[in-house]
């Protein structure tokens, strides 16, 4: 497989391409996108069309602009296990990047490539660095070493630091922006919303609420556990160094801890958008400016059961859990209070 094969190619990958083919590659990428499960595939596809060894097309000045995906370094670097692309991931407790972790990845990166022709540096969760790892690696940014491309990965660019990401190059890997709510997150919160508004709110509707909210979330967390798994070097290297396969332990539970957060951030703010929109309606403003239409019958009914100040406090709940739950608040404890005091 290679980029020939992405029908229709997105944008960061063209333009990306577009650098090589024109002898202007940056030496740091910001790669954002909706999902983790999207960007590290990208980001391995970058690293092997910089290092494949028998590109299958490439451009005047001889650099290669795709990859074969079959030769060593292609399958080495699939495999994770390519001597010169270097992967970082959030190891802490708090799923951040720390001076630490940045400091051992500085020192790799100015070494000169052994195997390839560039060192890659992956940085999955660009926004979890903190203040100090941050500051660490401002320095590498503005003066990068030669043959050194950093690709820094991220779904929410706006947390990632101002400093870093204003040295470098953006490459959106989203089909613009986000919707609302779609696909599975829509059905889940349709559903919600037509439970609400079956039940007058009750304290065991309300428990109903939150069991559905949990078993969603329950769910989600073990495909992402079974997903992340398949996909971590701990599955195909089983014979690997005692050190070796204990950090990628870490990383495989740090990347599932990072993804479980992300889509229960999901979840709840397709909830959230839904308790704006009975807000709305419960003040009487009009229903073009619903922002999950498809919701409109379960909208009207708890609307007209619920004051606005009832609905505006339901609304800023949810928004003050999202908050809490940035933090090491206990999931359960936190939902359950949410859950239990809306009025619907």
């Amino acid at each position: 497989m290679g980029f020939a094969d992405l029908h229709p190619l997105p944008p960061g990958i063209a333009l990306f391409q577009r650098s090589l083919e024109r002898g202007r590659l940056g030496h740091a990428y910001l790669l954002t996108g909706d999902a983790m499960a999207e960007l590290e595939p990208a980001a391995l596809m970058l690293a092997k069309t910089l290092n494949c060894q028998s590109p299958p097309r490439r451009a005047s000045h001889g650099v290669g602009l795709d990859y074969c995906d079959a030769c060593p370094a292609c399958r080495k670097i699939g495999q994770e296990v390519h001597a010169d692309v270097r992967w970082l991931r959030p190891e802490s407790k708090l799923r951040v990047i720390l001076v630490d972790q940045i400091r051992a990845l500085l020192e790799a990166v100015y070494l000169k490539p052994t195997e390839g022709r560039y060192k890659v540096a992956i940085l999955v969760g660009a926004d979890r660095l903190n203040t100090q790892a941050a500051n660490a690696f401002l320095k590498t940014l503005e003066e990068p070493p030669d043959r050194c491309v950093m690709l820094l990965l991220t779904t929410d660019s706006q947390r990632v630091i101002e400093t870093v990401r204003s040295r470098c190059l953006r490459l959106p890997l989203g089909g613009g922006e986000r919707a609302v709510a779609s696909g599975p997150v829509l059905a889940w919160v349709q559903a919600f919303a037509e439970q609400a508004a079956a039940a007058p709110g009750s304290l065991l509707a309300r428990y109903r609420l939150l069991g559905r909210l949990l078993a969603e979330l329950e769910q989600r967390r073990a495909a992402t556990t079974q997903a992340l798994t398949a996909r971590s070097p701990l599955e195909r290297q089983e014979d690997a160094e005692p050190g070796l396969r204990e950090r990628w332990e870490t990383e495989l539970a740090a990347a599932i801890e990072a993804e479980n957060r992300r889509q229960r951030a999901e979840l709840l703010s397709a909830l959230q958008w839904w308790l704006r929109d009975v807000w709305l309606r419960a003040q009487g403003l009009g229903a073009e400016r619903l922002s999950l239409p498809e919701l409109a019958v379960s909208t009207e009914t708890v609307a007209r059961r619920v004051s606005p100040a009832a609905a505006a406090a339901n609304l800023q709940g949810i928004e003050r859990t999202q908050r809490l739950l940035a933090t090491n608040v206990q999931e359960a404890l936190a939902l359950e209070v949410a859950l239990l005091t809306l009025r619907l």
